[in-house]
């Protein structure tokens, strides 16, 4: 069997609250240092988030996750302007900021729920636009999420989002199943164990599932940085069913999995 070979996307967290590194890359120096670890290590995205979205996190005023995510991105577009930069955000204002400071994609984690008028201003800028799928939004979406069939359900969003955002003439799409983002345990292995299934809909799959609570649940680890080797074995396993980009923290371990795959590929 061959695979396909995915892209790494590596998480910059320019917040002091996010749920495995809150705090320490807030620092411009810091940061900086990361992404360049992350491109010795062969990352293909830098994602720029300036706003937590574990579950519970206050929202971010509009100018607090501007003052964050620019002056990053302005930096590491000038020491590396071909690199892909990826902004996570839900908010508009944030989302165009970006885009006019060079950046590549828009993730929204919204899934263009908390503004549709992202979807024209990534159309606008020919950019790219990761569609994720959430339940509620992360200050409500833990308490107590239920579906009748999730797969159905998430798949059915996508196809209603996608029809949305290529009204916009968005043309760029990722899916995100959105893993843990208003889901139980049980949701969460029951996307994965089929996310071969949405490949079906025609768009590139994302898979975020570095460090989350669900692998530590799985194998008893309080602690989120304590995670990388597990998340990087599940990756070997999920890759298989045709993504596209993995977003993780730890991009050397997922560097390492990519080679070993091109070479027995």
């Amino acid at each position: 069997m061959r695979y396909k070979i995915f892209k790494i996307m590596g998480i910059l967290n320019v917040t002091p609250d996010s749920f495995s590194d809150g705090g320490v890359f807030l620092d411009k120096y810091n940061a900086i240092k990361q992404v360049d670890w992350m491109v010795e290590n062969n990352v293909d995205i830098v994602d720029i988030g300036g706003e937590s979205t574990r579950p519970n996190a206050p929202m971010v005023l509009l100018e607090e996750e501007l003052s964050r995510v620019i002056p990053i991105l302005k930096e590491v577009r000038k020491i590396y302007p071909n690199l892909t930069i990826s902004v996570d955000t839900t908010k508009y204002d944030v989302a165009k900021a970006a885009l006019d400071e060079g950046a590549d994609i828009i993730n929204d984690i919204s899934g263009l729920q908390s503004n549709e008028n992202i979807a024209e201003l990534v159309g606008k800028y020919n950019a790219g636009l990761i569609i994720m799928h959430i339940k509620g939004t992360p200050q409500n979406m833990q308490n107590n999420p239920e579906y009748e069939n999730v797969v159905t359900e998430v798949y059915d969003f996508f196809e209603k989002q996608i029809v949305l955002a290529q009204t916009k003439e968005v043309e760029k799409i990722w899916i995100d199943v959105g893993i843990g983002f208003g889901k139980k345990m049980k949701h969460n292995l029951e996307l994965l164990k089929n996310l071969e299934k949405f490949n079906s809909i025609g768009f590139p799959q994302v898979l975020g599932i570095s460090r989350k609570s669900f692998i530590g649940k799985m194998f008893q680890i309080t602690e989120p940085k304590d995670r990388d080797v597990q998340t990087a074995l599940l990756h070997s396993i999920l890759i298989t069913k045709g993504i596209d980009i993995v977003r993780v923290h730890n991009v050397e371990y997922l560097n390492h999995l990519r080679k070993i795959l091109i070479e027995f590929n």
